[in-house]
């Protein structure tokens, strides 16, 4: 093993592996929950896109504050507290289920509340990894969470898949509500990541939220960065939200082919992460995220002609070609963004990333509703494909195409640049 390998350090294995099922039961959930809805309480379009837009709105409502609150807290806590209340919520379903009082409105409500934990743990968890893991390391870091990504995104959703077609779809949801308690057990083992980053003087929130804003978006390639990864975000959601309907209404395929189709993006995404260092270190980390949109992206444009027969086999191709970039796009962007941010920004420069990237799939998947019931589901999947194809143009055209080695981790120099009086402090090592 490698000496600065992150697998050398205790701390980060116990956040891999909670992570391992935290994945696991957010993907079994995916399929499931909608499936819920357009199976059993038999959702329009318009309500499975409200569904999937009150899972991903509470990165809008509180996505921002969110990063400034992580900066103050305790993300070992933080990590934990998100997990078992998404246990706690996912377990209502089947309950309810159970005692025949499942309705949509406490679907969305699980939804919406499920997001705001969601939010936590997605800042949280980014927020914490550059403190367990030496700069070289980060990198490598990175890349072993996105292919745990991927890799819960073939066993999630398959499982997932399989879970509703053999058991039913609220077996399915108790399952995944199971898997995110013991993410909160196995997380109970972290030592380091218990503080803020670094100790510093107390400030308003507003203030707080604002340098926040300021660093990603006044920097040109972290806010290049931030609009690809945007734009990706809304065409691949404004495409899901229709799946469902699409594989159990219109094409009648049932939903393990659902969950072995978003599979098969899950494998696109695990080849473009594990594939990001190496293209990285022959061409540059700029010119491989240009070079991986400029070749890749178009491949969006082949997933609305998903049908029966050669249409499936093509937009399945076009569907993990996409995918391929968007992982590539997450180990690359997340390293560079890291690099470009000093720890104690951290947890403020990700919430305003998930602020604007999750927020991106609550308009996506408000928007493919809309559409669905508008223009109808294949209209639909042409404008997400449409958003695929273009979303790596911000990145293609600004600064970040030119770099070719990751930059030097930004010191307290650069929070005092946004925080004028700023008091610099040594950096915290767990």
């Amino acid at each position: 093993m490698h000496p600065q390998s992150p697998w050398r350090v205790a701390d980060f294995r116990t956040l891999f592996t909670g992570a391992v099922l935290s994945h696991f039961a957010t993907n079994i959930s995916y399929v499931a929950v909608p499936l819920i809805a357009v199976a059993a309480l038999d959702a329009s379009p318009g309500q499975v896109g409200a569904l999937a837009a009150l899972s991903t709105l509470a990165f809008l409502l509180i996505g921002l504050p969110a990063g400034a609150w992580v900066d103050r807290m305790r993300q070992r806590r933080v990590l934990i507290g998100a997990d078992l209340g998404r246990a706690v919520l996912f377990a209502s379903v089947p309950v309810a289920w159970w005692l025949d009082g499942l309705t949509l409105s406490q679907l969305y409500a699980v939804v919406l509340l499920n997001g705001c934990a969601t939010v936590f743990f997605d800042v949280g968890s980014q927020s914490a990894l550059p403190q367990l893991v030496d700069h070289e390391a980060l990198v490598q870091a990175n890349a072993a969470m996105m292919s745990l990504m991927a890799v819960s995104n073939v066993a999630g959703r398959s499982a997932g898949g399989g879970l509703v077609q053999l058991l039913t779809a609220p077996v399915a949801v108790l399952c995944a509500a199971a898997a995110y308690l013991a993410s909160a057990l196995r997380l109970t083992a972290i030592r380091g990541a218990g503080l803020p980053a670094i100790p510093r003087p107390p400030t308003r929130l507003r203030t707080q939220i604002a340098e926040g804003l300021r660093h990603v978006f006044g920097n040109g390639e972290l806010r290049a960065l931030a609009l690809t990864a945007a734009l990706s975000n809304l065409g691949s959601q404004i495409i899901n939200t229709m799946l469902p309907v699409l594989f159990y209404r219109q094409l009648d395929l049932g939903a393990g082919a659902l969950g072995l189709y978003w599979a098969a993006g899950g494998v696109g995404l695990l080849l473009g992460a594990r594939s990001a260092r190496p293209v990285a270190g022959r061409f540059g980390y700029g010119r491989a995220l240009g070079l991986a949109g400029l070749c890749l992206a178009p491949a969006g444009l082949l997933v609305p002609l998903l049908d029966r027969g050669p249409g499936l086999w093509i937009a399945g191709a076009g569907w993990v070609l996409a995918m391929f970039k968007v992982g590539m796009d997450n180990v690359l962007g997340v390293s560079l963004r890291q690099r470009m941010t000093a720890d104690s920004l951290l947890g403020r420069m990700n919430g305003t990333f998930r602020f604007m990237l999750t927020g991106a799939l609550a308009v996506g998947a408000a928007v493919s509703g809309l559409l669905g019931e508008l223009v109808g589901v294949r209209a639909t999947l042409w404008v997400g494909g449409a958003f695929l194809a273009t979303a790596f143009l911000p990145v293609f055209l600004s600064p970040v195409r030119m770099r070719r080695e990751l930059p030097e981790q930004q010191g307290e120099s650069a929070v005092r640049a946004v925080q004028p009086g700023g008091v610099r402090t040594p950096r915290r090592r767990p």
